[in-house]
């Protein structure tokens, strides 16, 4: 038998390692229920002992060491009481070779058992096999003696046919084929899998590249589909695992149950995976009622939060005005009662979900509970701060601000950070808890009141009269384009100081955000009405006058390689 095993294995074509692995193992237990176990069952039926006589089967007495008889590898009862001087261990022995004994024999039934002075005698035809005393029962466990001997004798039924079965060739051999015919189905559905695989992880591109073509117009569709197709060509591999994993297993659940020896192992594999199936069938059956209320907890959640979204997106846009809101801060104000309604309704159906009430639910709900309290003192601080930017009104999107040294147009103000655009064309992050604990300065805030207005300032001695200063001055702001007619510029004598006299000069502005331009033609424009005017600008830290006054005069206004540059309204830049 040996032999024709041997010669059926090397026809098998091992076309990949693992497949031929699985092979190579069903005929290595093929060969083994035909040449291994009947030499063990002799050996064990050798150095067996003999039965107890009859009249002392009921003296007996209970020991520590407990031994399970098991016959054909299948577990038939536990012994756990010493009668008279054989120990559990003996009593096995003693049970397991008159059990060969009978099976050598061709006697597999029938089985039965009696109730003798206490004692259960269990036979198979009429020979005694085994016997069961009071002391082999666990009585916290809530056993009866009847009831162990009905476990043992079908048990036992199901051994000795098993048994028997093991001694037949011709019945071991068609559970070889059988168990070859298995393995062969796996070989060919695998590759046929597999050839599946390939076609479809090579679709998988194509029908991603074409659904994002219809959706982008063809443009850039290569670098899009890269990562989408990524994602389905991982969920191709999952789904194939899942396969490849399912039909092995049955496949070796299947192999096991052909071969008698084998056979337990076989069904306790299928017993395990349909038991996990059972369980999760009905885990979920079990929480569907939870599931339904918490369903019906974030549908609820979800409607207000829809509703409050709607509400302050009016308010946002203009479309309502109520007393305890404004437009500015609604946009914040939204986000954060969408933010405490959904974790109110997280919270109200937490112990509804299932696994909630488990440790290891509760040690990760601990864990991320610790690292957000070690992690978020910063985040925090910062979150903070942007709510009282928010609630402050400071600023908004779109403003011309000063922070500290840095100056620009309000991009985006986030919960962490405000970005400023300078007007270099830089972008400058401001962290909140930054612009919380300096001075902002808003430029563009009371624009639609003419409240924008830019400063600046120059210094004259004393030797020039402050009426023509000051006319020079509002020269220039008048020549100056994006400086407001109304209200007026206005010429402000800050200070007399030691040796000259320092004048500012604040001018309204059309366009805030034109700040920096507008600086820039507003010096240019004051140096030109002084030079046109022969007044010098200097601040005289001096021990005597200059011989000439220090100024440009108009001839060289334009000297090369500047040009006569005039701005739209036809006066000078």
């Amino acid at each position: 038998m040996a032999l024709v095993s041997t010669r059926l294995f090397v026809t098998i074509p091992m076309k990949r390692g693992a497949l031929g692995l699985s092979a190579c193992l069903t005929f290595i237990a093929l060969c083994l229920e035909i040449a291994l176990v009947p030499a063990i069952a002799a050996a064990q039926s050798a150095n067996a002992s003999q039965p107890p006589p009859a009249e002392d089967r009921q003296l007996s007495e209970a020991v520590a060491a407990t031994h399970m008889l098991t016959y054909a590898n299948r577990p038939i009862t536990v012994f756990r009481a010493r009668v008279l001087t054989r120990t559990p261990e003996e009593r096995v022995r003693t049970a397991t070779a008159l059990l060969d004994q009978l099976v050598e024999r061709r006697v597999t039934g029938p089985v039965s058992s009696s109730l003798v002075s206490g004692v259960i005698i269990v036979r198979v035809a009429d020979r005694d096999v085994l016997y069961l005393v009071p002391a082999d029962i666990d009585q916290l466990a809530g056993e009866t003696l009847e009831q162990r001997a009905a476990e043992a004798v079908a048990n036992l039924r199901v051994a000795l046919v098993e048994a028997d079965e093991l001694r037949t060739p011709a019945r071991v051999l068609r559970a070889g084929a059988r168990a070859l015919g298995a393995t062969a189905l796996l070989l060919i559905v695998l590759i046929a899998w597999r050839r599946v695989h390939r076609r479809l992880q090579i679709s998988a591109r194509k029908v991603t590249e074409g659904h994002l073509g219809r959706l982008t117009h063809g443009q850039v569709v290569g670098e899009q589909a890269a990562p989408l197709s990524k994602v389905v060509r991982g969920l191709i591999v999952l789904v194939s695992l899942a396969l490849t994993v399912l039909l092995t297993y049955w496949w070796a659940t299947f192999s096991l149950r052909q071969f008698p020896y084998s056979r337990p192992w076989g069904e306790s594999l299928s017993a395990r995976l349909l038991g996990v199936l059972s369980r999760v069938a009905t885990g979920i059956v079990h929480a569907l009622p939870d599931l339904l209320l918490v369903v019906m907890i974030l549908a609820i959640t979800r409607i207000l939060v829809q509703t409050s979204d709607a509400l302050f997106r009016n308010v946002e846009r203009g479309k309502l005005t109520v007393n305890w809101a404004y437009p500015e801060t609604a946009g914040a104000t939204r986000r954060l009662v969408a933010i405490t309604l959904w974790l109110f309704g997280l919270i109200v159906s937490y112990p509804y979900l299932p696994g909630s009430g488990s440790d290891a639910f509760k040690g990760v709900s601990v864990f991320v509970g610790v690292v957000i309290s070690l992690g978020s003192s910063g985040i925090v601080n910062q979150l903070m701060s942007g709510l009282t930017l928010t609630y402050s009104r400071a600023l908004k999107v779109g403003d011309v601000v000063r922070i500290g040294e840095c100056e620009g147009v309000v991009s985006a103000i986030s919960l962490l950070s405000v970005k400023l655009r300078t007007f270099q064309g830089e972008e400058i992050t401001v962290p909140n808890a930054v612009v919380v604990g300096q001075s902002t300065t808003n430029y563009t805030k009371l624009a639609a009141s003419g409240g924008s207005y830019l400063a600046t300032s120059v210094t004259i001695g004393y030797d020039i009269p402050w009426r023509q200063v000051r006319s020079l001055l509002l020269l220039a702001a008048e020549r100056t384009r994006n400086v407001r007619r109304e209200p007026p510029p206005r010429v402000i004598q800050d200070a007399l100081d030691d040796f000259y006299v320092r004048y500012r000069l604040v001018v309204g502005l059309d366009d805030p955000t034109d700040r920096l331009l507008t600086r820039d033609r507003l010096h240019a424009n004051i140096q030109d009405a002084f030079n046109e005017f022969g007044v010098q600008i200097m601040s005289p830290h001096y021990e005597s006058d200059p011989a000439s006054p220090k100024i440009v005069p108009r001839p060289r206004w334009h000297a090369r390689p500047a040009s006569d540059e005039k701005d739209e309204k036809g006066k000078t830049a």
